[in-house]
């Protein structure tokens, strides 16, 4: 990896959990693995008041409960000398005077260059009029000697309507190529490896498509409840927090045809036919191929947990999802009537998310006079998180005199073959962003595709009564009605392991 170019990253929302949780510990990370320039810092901005000393001793508090391994003094001096502070109201034009003030002061004396990117840690309705702001005062504007970056997190937009009337706006303001809508699953090394794993092993694409695959599965299950955000979740729920961005990413990234090449607009442009290419329910189908549900009170590792309803700020008699499975279907050729299942919620019996791919059968007819009574699938599946690794299923005879299968699994383990890399998810991420690499960001007709993906779904809902909620209890799999959905298959849900409980029983 080519080490980052001189900067200036500025931090809109600097107060909040996810700089404490994952951007500064990522910047430490990056540069522990010598990736910043020495022409670096960072400008946090947000409403709370502070001075650049209190702000850099938050942040070093904060380090001790987030950071990925024990913090080494040399360099975290290094970064906290690189951390500065402003207080400002994001509604205010004065806020942004000073930024610019700041931000060319700061880089006249770290030598950036001019090179500056602004990561939106904010609310969403902040989004544009920030970009706004910093267009009104000269920071978006960028030339062949420096460029200019908005990082934006999600979600970006509610609905396929506001996420084109997002688009709009900020290419009001900014190109798309200074445009970074960050997706932080995208930053975990499995996600990145589909594509190696694909493309660069000739024994598993040729088998990647309709003749050989039965089916697959995606699953993204949280142990944990809404917490502290149901503000947000009742405005949101599973559909919209996790559908358009998080796992429609898994779903092109498994289905894409081959790219021409791996820049950035070359792996998009196939991602986005995944997308275009997805069926679209109509009302009537939606409620035979989606299932939602709420979780009610129940126990998560031996402990009793609240239902949704009982958790702060969320109304007694909500009908918000916090848990959706879906059936997609893709017309083209490779996947002509293979199903993507698509599970996701909250206080699920696990922690888990992977990617499971069922293979077809093959015909019994070899075994019909032994005494194997039926043949299993092979599955091959990319686990993503908590473990990052790979592991196959498949069947082998049993030893003895009697002809038996027994099904055998072979594990991949990221830490086992290449040791431990401490990772928030975002390092990759900063960096791309930082030398101009955004194969791993959405672009805005990929954003907009994922959003018509969920758009009939939602319009289905605005027409259908909820179910009756609460229908599933925490620490369970979900509602009857998510195992209905394959039932329908003749197909069940991919029992979801550790690939290190073998290691760590």
């Amino acid at each position: 990896m080519q080490k980052d170019p001189p900067c200036v990253m500025v931090i809109f929302g600097a107060a909040g959990d996810l700089t404490k949780r994952k951007l500064i510990p990522a910047l430490y990370n990056l540069k522990r693995s010598n990736l910043l320039s020495d022409n670096f810092a960072v400008i946090g901005v947000a409403r709370a008041e502070m001075n650049d000393g209190e702000f850099r001793r938050r942040l070093r508090d904060d380090m001790n409960e987030f950071a990925t391994e024990e913090i080494e003094e040399g360099t975290w001096d290094w970064l906290e000398e690189r951390l500065f502070y402003l207080s400002g109201d994001f509604n205010d034009d004065q806020t942004f005077a000073r930024i610019k003030e700041t931000v060319e002061k700061i880089d006249n004396e770290r030598q950036a260059n001019g090179n500056y990117f602004f990561y939106l840690a904010t609310a969403p309705q902040y989004f544009a009029p920030v970009v706004e702001r910093l267009g009104k005062v000269g920071l978006t504007k960028q030339d062949e000697t420096h460029w200019r970056r908005v990082v934006i997190e999600k979600p970006f937009g509610r609905d396929l309507e506001s996420a084109k009337n997002l688009n709009r706006e900020i290419k009001q303001v900014l190109e798309e190529n200074q445009i970074y809508r960050i997706d932080h699953y995208l930053g975990k090394e499995t996600v990145q490896n589909i594509l190696i794993f694909r493309f660069g092993n000739t024994i598993f694409e040729p088998i990647w498509n309709r003749r050989y695959i039965d089916c697959v599965q995606i699953t993204a299950a949280e142990k944990v409840g809404v917490e502290q955000r149901g503000g947000y979740y009742e405005q949101a729920g599973a559909l919209r927090d996790m559908v358009p961005n998080h796992l429609l990413q898994l779903v092109t990234l498994t289905a894409m045809e081959p790219p021409i090449s791996f820049e950035a607009d070359a792996v998009r442009d196939e991602q986005t036919k995944i997308l275009h290419a997805i069926q679209r329910p109509s009302p009537e189908e939606t409620a035979t191929r989606v299932a939602r549900g709420q979780y009610g009170a129940g126990n998560i590792d031996g402990e009793k947990v609240p239902g949704y309803r009982e958790e702060p700020n969320v109304a007694p008699d909500s009908t918000t999802e916090t848990f959706i499975a879906l059936k997609l279907l893709i017309d083209n050729w490779r996947w002509a009537d293979v199903p993507f299942y698509l599970r996701t919620g909250k206080r699920l019996a696990a922690r888990d998310t992977e990617i499971a791919i069922q293979f077809k059968r093959p015909p019994f007819v070899l075994f019909r006079d032994t005494s194997v009574d039926r043949l299993t699938t092979n599955r091959l599946v990319l686990h993503i998180q908590p473990d990052e690794g790979i592991s196959v299923r498949f069947g082998a005879k049993v030893p003895g005199s009697v002809m038996r299968i027994g099904s055998v699994d072979m594990n991949f383990d990221y830490e086992d073959y290449f040791g431990k890399t401490p990772s928030t998810g975002y390092e990759r991420l900063l960096h791309d962003c930082m030398v101009g690499d955004a194969t791993l960001f959405q672009r805005a007709d990929q954003v907009e595709a994922g959003w018509a993906v969920v758009d009939p779904i939602q319009k289905a809902w605005e027409i259908m009564p909820a179910p009756s909620f609460p229908n599933y209890e925490a620490g369970s799999w979900g509602p009857k009605a998510a195992d209905d959905l394959l039932g329908c298959d003749d197909q069940k849900w991919e029992a979801t392991h550790d690939i290190n409980e073998k290691k760590h029983p």
